[in-house]
Formats: C-alpha cells, sequence, structure tokens
C-alpha cells in the first residue's frame, strides 16, 4: 500500500529529536565484533576459488562490499553497489542496468560478460546471458549479507560468461532477522516499497529465512528526447511511460548439511524510448519474471576433506509489447502490437570435492551439467497477425575443472586451475589460471596472474544472425586473455591499500552491427587490447569512521581499426566517506562519483561528469527501529549514456536529483 511522503518527514524528524532508548547491550557488542572483525583479522572470500580462503592468497583482486555499507550508503539495488567500486561502472537506457568492467561495456551487450550469482547459483539466464543488477535482480537488496566481487576471468572454476569476473551476492541468514522485520520506503517520482521478513533459527542446525517484498515507482511523468521532435510524435515528450514495479518472494531452509533455497521475482517496466523502432510515445513495456529453486548438500568429513552438491531448476520468462505504426490502403495509420514471448527453462547439478594434504596443498575438483529444456523465442504481430519469430531449441552443457593451491613455501604459494567446457553448438574450450602469490613481508602481497575466459554466443545472437544471413554464421565463441599484477599492502591496524596493472586481449568480440533500421545482428567482427590500472586505499576505525578512494585508468582499442571503443571512459574516480555523528547510532554518508567522456556509437564525444550522492542513517535511537534518507545525484547534474544500435536517441538521459526515506522495524 501506497504511503504518504509527508507522514514519513515528520516521523523521522520526531524520532531525531525523541530521547534515546538503551539498547541491548548484547545485541550491539556483537554487531559491532562482526562489524569491526576486518581490523583485528584478515577477511575471507569464498568466490575466488570456490571454497573460503584468505584475501591475500585468492587468485584475484577482490572487493568485497558488507551489508552495513549497503545500509549507510543507502544502495537501491545492485547496480548501486557495483558502481561504487573501483574498475567497475553503469549504464541505463531507461530498461535495464548494465555494467562495465576495465573500460568495456559495448552498447547492445546484455551484461554476458559477468557472470552472476546468489549463493553460488549462476543466474545468468539461458537465452540471453543477461545479469539482472537492476530492479530486476531477483532477490530483495535487504536481503544480502555482502557481495564478493572477484575480478579477471573465471572460467577456469565457473565457465561460461566468467569473462571479466564473477559476483557473488551472499544473502543473509536467518540469525540477521532473528524474528519478524518490516521495512517501508518512500521516495521521489512517486516510489513505494514495502518488505516483510521473518527469520527463526530453531537449533544449531535447522532455521528458517522467507522474505516478501514490493516496488512501485511512476517514474518520470515527462522525458524529452530531441530526435522525436516533432508535432507527429507529440513533440518529442514521452509522457508517464517510466514506471517500474516489481515483487519478490525469497525462502531459505537449512537443516543438518542440506539447505533448500526458492527464489521468485516479478518486474515490469514501462519503456519511454521507443527501442527497435517503436512508435513513439505509445505505452509498452517489458516484463521479466525470474525464478529457481536449489537443494545444495555440504558435508565436512573431517577437517581436510570436505564435499558438496547441488541440484537446481531454473525458469526465465521475458514479454513485451511493442507498440507500431502500420499504413491503410488509403493511407492512414493505424496501430499495431508486436508481441513477443521468451521461455527459458533449465535444470543442472555439480559436485564438487575439496580436499587439503599436510597444510600445503589444497585442491578442489568438480563437475557440472546443464540441461536446457527451453531456449524458445517467439514473437508475432497482431494486426494482421503474423509470426515473425518461432524458434524453439534445446541444448546440454558439460563440464569438469580442478584446481591445486599448492604452497611452495610459507609465504609463497601457487595457484593453478583449469575446465574444460563442452556445448552441443560448437565443441569443447579448456581454459587454464596460473597464480603466483608472494607475502614477502607480514601484510604485504604481490599476486601474478594469467588466464584465459570464454563466452559461447547464445540463442538471442544465434537467431538474430541467422534472421539477417539466413544461415548462421556466428558459431564460435569469444575468448579473452588476460594478465594482471596485484599489489596488496595494509598500513597498521586501520588502512589497507592496493594498486593492479592488468593487460587484456580479447579474440573474435561478438559486436552488435545494425542490419535494418529496426533489427540488428551479431557477429564474430573485432578483436580487442587492453591495459590499465587500479589503485585503491580504505580505512575503517572502531567509532564507524571510514573511507576509501579509488581510481582507474584503462585503455581500449580495437585492434583491426585502431579505434576507441565506444562507452569505454579513460578515467574513474570514486570517493566514499561514513562520518559518525553518534557513536553506534547516527552516521551520515557521502559519495562522489567521476567518470571521464566517452563516445558513442557514432564516435561522437559524451561529456564527462561528477556525481554525488549523500544518506542519513539512524540506528538504535529507539530500540529495533532504523531510520535512512538518501539523496542521488545531490547537486542536480545534467548528464547522459550513450545508446545502442536499437534507439534511433544516440545518448540517454539519465535522472537528476532524486530522494528516498526508509524505515525498518524489527520485533
Amino acid at each position: 500500500m501506497k504511503f504518504s511522503i509527508i507522514n514519513i518527514i515528520v516521523s523521522a524528524l520526531l524520532l531525531v529529536n525523541v530521547s534515546s532508548a538503551h539498547c541491548d547491550e548484547a545485541i550491539v557488542s556483537a554487531k559491532l565484533s562482526e562489524e569491526f572483525r576486518w581490523l583485528k583479522e584478515e577477511s575471507y572470500v569464498w568466490s575466488a576459488s570456490k571454497y573460503e580462503q584468505k584475501t591475500s592468497e585468492a587468485p584475484s583482486l577482490l572487493s568485497i562490499i558488507s551489508s552495513d555499507e549497503i545500509r549507510k550508503f543507502g544502495y537501491r539495488h545492485l547496480a548501486d553497489i557495483l558502481q561504487s567500486v573501483s574498475g567497475f561502472y553503469i549504464t541505463y537506457d531507461r530498461d535495464y542496468h548494465y555494467v562495465g568492467v576495465r573500460g568495456f561495456r559495448l552498447p547492445g551487450d546484455y551484461n554476458t560478460k559477468i557472470l552472476l550469482l546468489i549463493d553460488g547459483h549462476r543466474i545468468n539466464d539461458n537465452v540471453y546471458q543477461q545479469a539482472f543488477i537492476g530492479e530486476d535482480f531477483p532477490v530483495d537488496i535487504d536481503l544480502i549479507d555482502r557481495v564478493e566481487i572477484t575480478r579477471g576471468s573465471g572460467s577456469c572454476l565457473y565457465g561460461g560468461e566468467a569473462f571479466f569476473g564473477v559476483v557473488n551476492v551472499i544473502t543473509k541468514k536467518a540469525k540477521h532477522i532473528n524474528g519478524v522485520e518490516i521495512s517501508a520506503e518512500g521516495g521521489s517520482l512517486d516510489t513505494y516499497k514495502g518488505r516483510l521478513s521473518y527469520g527463526k533459527k530453531f537449533s544449531d542446525n535447522a532455521e528458517i529465512l522467507f522474505s516478501a517484498s514490493g516496488y512501485d515507482t511512476q517514474g518520470n511523468k515527462q522525458l524529452y528526447y530531441k530526435k522525436f521532435d516533432d508535432p507527429a510524435t507529440n513533440n518529442g515528450i514521452a509522457e508517464n511511460l517510466d514506471g517500474d514495479k516489481y515483487n519478490k518472494l525469497f525462502l531459505k531452509m537449512s537443516y543438518n548439511d542440506f539447505t533448500f533455497t526458492g527464489v521468485h521475482s516479478s518486474r515490469n517496466k514501462d519503456v519511454p524510448t521507443a527501442s527497435f523502432g517503436a512508435w513513439f510515445d505509445k505505452p509498452y513495456c517489458s516484463i521479466d519474471r525470474r525464478s529457481y529453486s536449489e537443494l545444495r548438500y555440504d558435508h565436512s568429513f573431517d577437517k581436510d576433506t570436505h564435499v558438496s552438491s547441488r541440484f537446481y531448476y531454473d525458469r526465465y520468462t521475458y514479454y513485451s509489447e511493442y507498440p507500431y505504426e502500420g499504413m491503410r490502403e488509403d493511407e492512414s495509420s493505424y496501430l499495431y502490437y508486436n508481441r513477443e514471448r521468451d521461455v527459458s527453462e533449465w535444470i543442472g547439478s555439480e559436485l564438487k570435492l575439496t580436499r587439503k594434504i599436510n597444510n600445503r596443498n589444497n585442491f578442489t575438483i568438480g563437475s557440472e551439467y546443464q540441461y536446457n529444456i527451453h531456449q524458445d523465442m517467439t514473437s508475432y504481430d497482431d494486426d494482421p497477425y503474423q509470426i515473425t519469430i518461432d524458434s524453439q531449441n534445446k541444448s546440454g552443457i558439460w563440464a569438469v575443472y580442478f584446481q591445486n593451491e599448492f604452497k611452495l613455501r610459507d609465504n609463497l604459494i601457487l595457484n593453478g586451475g583449469l575446465r574444460y567446457d563442452h556445448y552441443e553448438s560448437f565443441g569443447g574450450t579448456f581454459n587454464p589460471r596460473l597464480a603466483l602469490i608472494y607475502s614477502p613481508f607480514d601484510k604485504t602481497t604481490v599476486k601474478l596472474i594469467y588466464g584465459t575466459a570464454f563466452r559461447a554466443p547464445n540463442i538471442y545472437e544465434l537467431l538474430s544472425d541467422d534472421m539477417a544471413h539466413g544461415s548462421v554464421t556466428l558459431r564460435r565463441p569469444e575468448k579473452i586473455t588476460t594478465s594482471e599484477i596485484i599489489l596488496e599492502q595494509r598500513f597498521g591496524k586501520y588502512l589497507q591499500g592496493g594498486v593492479s596493472g592488468f593487460v587484456y586481449n580479447i579474440d573474435g568480440l561478438i559486436t552488435q552491427v545494425p542490419f535494418i533500421e529496426t533489427w540488428t545482428t551479431f557477429e564474430n567482427t573485432d578483436d580487442i587490447s587492453a591495459k590499465g590500472i587500479e589503485a585503491e586505499l580504505r580505512t575503517k576505525w572502531e567509532n564507524g569512521l571510514s573511507a576509501s578512494v579509488n581510481y582507474t585508468f584503462q585503455e581500449l582499442k580495437n585492434t583491426k581499426t585502431d579505434d576507441v571503443l565506444p562507452n569505454s571512459p579513460r578515467h574513474l574516480i570514486k570517493a566514499n566517506l561514513v562520518i559518525p555523528l553518534i557513536s553506534d547510532k547516527i552516521f551520515i554518508s557521502s559519495q562522489g562519483q567521476y567518470m571521464s567522456l566517452r563516445k558513442t556509437i557514432t564516435g561522437n564525444d559524451i561529456e564527462d561528469y561528477f556525481i554525488m550522492n549523500t544518506g542519513l542513517l539512524c540506528t538504535n535511537i529507539i530500540k529495533r527501529l532504523e531510520f535512512s534518507a538518501s539523496v542521488y545525484n545531490l547537486f542536480d547534474k545534467i548528464y547522459a549514456d550513450p545508446g545502442s544500435e536499437e534507439f534511433r536517441q544516440e545518448i540517454i538521459e539519465q535522472n537528476g536529483r532524486t530522494f528516498r526515506f526508509k524505515l525498518t522495524y524489527s520485533f
């Protein structure tokens, strides 16, 4: 149910002025102990090697974003989280959010080169291979315990789509909720959200977590597009066509060594941009529904031997209705719709064994199988009725992988991995990773990493190519070879830093190219070379004061044409700051993000921009009640992202200043 923004503001002001209530000291102490654990000991990560290890021993450059940071900075979705870390940047086309990594985010690529996981479960679908990072991400952001971001090629363990890295979202456990929790939000653009969660730990080996949430925003009431500035197309103004809504369900149950997870999300987005040649200022939408269920078994035979297996069922459906202008025999125009329904459905399993030998040799061996029951794309025009796409597909993928971590000396680790994936469409591919990790001093680590990764052409790309050429010419996967050197350093108790230099080369890049005005195709056309540097400093204190700053330089070129790639900024600068106004109770946060100029697909420049977000978090003022407020794009900066081939607009303007209020109560 929608609620009044004015009521929220008044309630917030009353809460700030109310006298402080005494909190449960044991709970606060436990939270502080967990939050500042990394000040006393090193952080651990799972995603780099598929088992828990120290970050200094992981064969990758890593970022870990905690739930504490998510709350303090007011992140609204996974895209906000990724935007905050070094080497990542986000673009938005008023339908989906897309992620760029280390200078690469070609317009028209549907997040196919990042592997997205939830608790190790693959989220990329089997038709578009899309990683959902905006409102379409299937789990509520309040249920995230932490996000592990692993950069570099990851196909040696994960197979396809782990091209530039792996993003693994670790969800909360029942103990994090410990009862019933309700949350309500309101903000600009008539935006409202509500959530109800329940978590209960019945014993040391049995617990349950359930959550339901809903979101609704009207969006911008008017959006102006110069390309359509004509009386026949409402003078370029799209009215009431920016709405967005979703519903999400989450269930996780554990008993002994078994864990069952069930996820369902449904998102409906109004699209104002008239993409794919649609009739401008006519209502149409895209609907994404993503579901999965997984049963996982984890068992340790002893402290050195661990086995894990999982069985899963996934489903993704996409619906769209695109309005088009038809012409009658008397040359009068009429409205008809092209309706699309894509269904993808798959089942799979994985078996993994991890074994430690003599505290110096830690090896992992595993196998995966996925059977794609449906990879179907269908569409038709409704007036006159005509089928435009009718493609049903099935396929299977199997893989085996091996990784060995060997301690040559107490401060020198050799980590090597190899995976073989076999696709029915093109055959097999081997992808290795080799890392040498050296710690010359107690707080200093140097990593040398080499690896390869691949991405097979997906059903959408193959179908587009088939329709354009009459036969499928796009056959081979695109490949990437990466080399990286990383220096990580801890300075005393509170300061950490790192710098990374990387080089990568892409062979046979699958590129979106125009075919006709309303259709694009994909081809293995380009080879890409890139080099860059990432550097970061971060600090955190017991009183809650924290700060970080990172800088990324990246330079990408098409080796065939020597052209700079579109949507590839050379410089990224980001700074994050949290200041405790009252220890453990009130925090203010600030974020600054700078992106240098980028090219559009036609070669024109998009100017650079700097935006700032700020937030306020009040907790423990009244027992079990938490209040937060955030302002995004504080200075109301006008900026834009480049459009892709399906848009007639060269650039897509982004939102100006927006705000959000949030209340969370636990009982």
